[in-house]
């Protein structure tokens, strides 16, 4: 049973751009080692199963503030490649970190009812730079997978640490937006009646509220069933993912599995690029000329050195375009919040 569940579960990531098949085999593929900041979190544990069962992981690197060794000695005992080391507490950050290839960062609260974009800001904040002060100290070179909310914002606070500490590379630095795509293919697919798995869609600008917009209009495959109403619901939708799940689970939990998922699929696709395979693109959020704006979610094809290129929006809907405008402001505000809690503090 436990192995048909993790050939199902290896099966599943294949068909989402996790092709295992498409890189070279576990045995000869690149010693790569990856660490987990915030593993014994809600989104951690799932994330670590999940980057546990990639053979493009060797050494897996769990890191938290508190019970982290537990979590690294039940994930450790899965038989696939990666070894597995648990960390615990500032004094064994830097270890946890050393020698990454990538870094992946879940670390943070969740976002809880009543709780507002502020509120969530003012805690994360602080926990995203002491983290990103660390990886400029002992990983500079690694790749770095923000997770930790709000996105539009620890984004740019790492840009500004890694800058200070004079090891900023914008090519290796990455907002995950990866759960805003997966969710816009799974809306999209439920709506056009198409299969979930051969669903392409591209989403671009921010990771909260209005400043997600997926391009429905660049869907594949193309739907002529889907009225103006139907692509605004689905927009709505996409932007409102989270608060979906927060208020399905009454308060008591987010995104977390979905988020790791995500986390998980992104993850796979920075080490693939990493590892040469080439034509890997995801959408990220990312250093921009797409817009007038520092920061933007674009498609973004992934290489040896992180960010191939910057891939432009291609041509929008009317709706799109609305939405391009408007997202804009509070994107850019979101930004320069960041960029001033890390300068300022």
């Amino acid at each position: 049973m436990r192995m048909s569940l993790l050939r199902s579960a290896s099966q599943h990531l294949r068909r989402h751009r996790c092709d295992y098949s498409s890189s070279s085999s576990a045995t000869a593929s690149p010693e790569r080692k990856v660490a987990i900041l915030g593993a014994a979190g809600g989104i951690g544990q799932p994330l670590a199963l999940l980057m546990k069962l990639n053979p493009l992981v060797s050494s897996l690197s769990l890191y938290d503030i508190a019970a982290t060794p537990g979590v690294a000695a039940d994930v450790s005992h899965i038989n696939t490649r990666a070894l597995v080391k648990g960390f615990v507490g500032d004094d064994q950050l830097g270890e946890a970190l050393e020698g990454a290839d990538l870094v992946i960062i879940p670390a943070g609260v969740p976002r809880k009812p009543g709780m507002t974009r502020d509120d969530l800001f003012k805690i994360n904040a602080g926990i995203v730079k002491g983290l990103c002060t660390a990886i400029a100290r002992h990983c500079p070179n690694a790749l770095v997978n923000m997770i930790s909310n709000p996105v539009n914002s620890t984004v740019p606070i790492a840009a500004e640490v890694f800058k200070k500490a004079g090891t900023y590379d914008e090519k290796k630095l990455f907002g995950v937006t990866t759960l805003d795509v997966v969710r816009a293919k799974t809306f999209y697919a439920g709506k056009a009646n198409v299969p979930v798995t051969g669903v392409n869609v591209p989403v671009v600008g921010g990771h909260a509220g209005i400043t997600i917009l997926p391009l429905f209009s660049q869907a594949t495959p193309a739907s002529n069933a889907l009225s103006h109403e139907d692509l605004v619901a689905l927009t709505k939708r996409t932007q409102d993912g989270g608060t979906e799940v927060v208020e399905a689970k009454a308060g008591k939990g987010s995104a977390t599995l979905s988020m790791a998922y995500a986390g998980a699929v992104f993850g796979d696709a920075c080490l693939k690029g990493l590892n040469g395979v080439p034509d890997i693109i995801e959408c990220s959020f990312v250093q921009s000329t797409v817009t007038e704006l520092p920061f933007f979610a674009s498609k973004v094809r992934l290489g040896k050195s992180g960010v191939e290129e910057v891939l432009g929006l291609g041509e929008l809907s009317a709706l799109e375009k609305e939405g391009l405008e408007s997202l804009k402001g509070e994107l850019l505000s979101s930004i320069e919040k960041g960029v001033k809690f890390a300068q300022e503090s």
